[in-house]
């Protein structure tokens, strides 16, 4: 799985496996060109999607088995488009982290730290070090030293960096490092998504979020995450890019 991950070389490669654990419908081991991750968000959602295409089912309900857990997913096709939505893990939350440190891994100035809300690492799966900033021009102009940024990461005790700015409403503009993924980028985050979702709230801000990430890159992508009881939801499209076989 490992060798077929890194010649992908995607921000992830999921394989569906017989589920071991009671009330699951089938197994998801996900991993990126580093190596096998607990838990991720989109490939969860792309994955329940494909489970639903081999089934010929347009409208399911499944729970996904992970290394993090059990994790509820819908899925609904409406004529060539498909939805999914996930209830994450609850939320866990860390240490915060020092803003002028994780401003500088990222190329940023002190001043573009938010002034009052500070970096914490969060959790609904994987450990998300959620760095928020004052500006929507400060998430353009970050320029990430990945030597800096596995560092922060390593002392925060954190997988990725979500660097993410609110503008009011639930609007977000967000971009996320990590060396678990090609090119140290990811264009659509859902495993972050929940946390900086799950931050938000607990700070009273919002409980709702609809994140605009991946711009800088030319992968546009956006995610909604929303408060639904004691976790957060993940919801987007799904769009089937290429399918076939592979020869072994």
């Amino acid at each position: 799985m490992g060798a077929f991950a890194r010649e992908t070389r995607l921000a992830e490669t999921t394989f569906v496996q017989t589920a071991t654990e009671p009330g699951a419908d089938y197994r998801n081991r996900i991993w990126t060109v580093a190596g096998e991750v607990p838990f991720a968000g989109h490939p969860s959602l792309g994955t329940a999607v494909a489970v639903a295409e081999a089934k010929g089912e347009a409208e399911a309900s499944y729970v996904q088995q992970t290394i993090a857990g059990l994790q509820p997913v819908d899925v609904r096709r409406t004529g060539d488009a498909w939805t999914a939505s996930m209830l994450q893990e609850p939320a866990t939350f860390g240490a915060e982290a020092d803003p002028f440190h994780v401003m500088a891994a990222v190329g940023l100035l002190p001043i573009d730290a938010h002034r009052e809300l500070r970096p914490q690492t969060v959790s609904t799966g994987l450990p998300t070090l959620v760095a928020p900033v004052a500006t929507e021009q400060a998430i353009a102009r970050a320029a990430p030293d990945f030597a800096l940024v596995a560092s922060v990461l390593e002392r925060a005790e954190a997988l990725n960096l979500y660097l993410a700015w609110h503008g009011g409403g639930g609007a977000v503009r967000a971009r996320m490092f990590t060396q678990l993924v090609e090119g140290w980028e990811d264009p659509a985050t859902g495993s972050a998504a929940g946390p900086l979702c799950a931050y938000l709230h607990a700070r009273g801000i919002t409980p709702r979020v609809d994140i605009s990430q991946g711009v800088e890159i030319g992968r546009p992508s956006r995610l909604l995450a929303e408060i639904d009881g004691d976790r957060v939801r993940v919801s987007g499209d799904v769009v089937r890019v290429i399918s076939g076989e592979v020869l072994l």
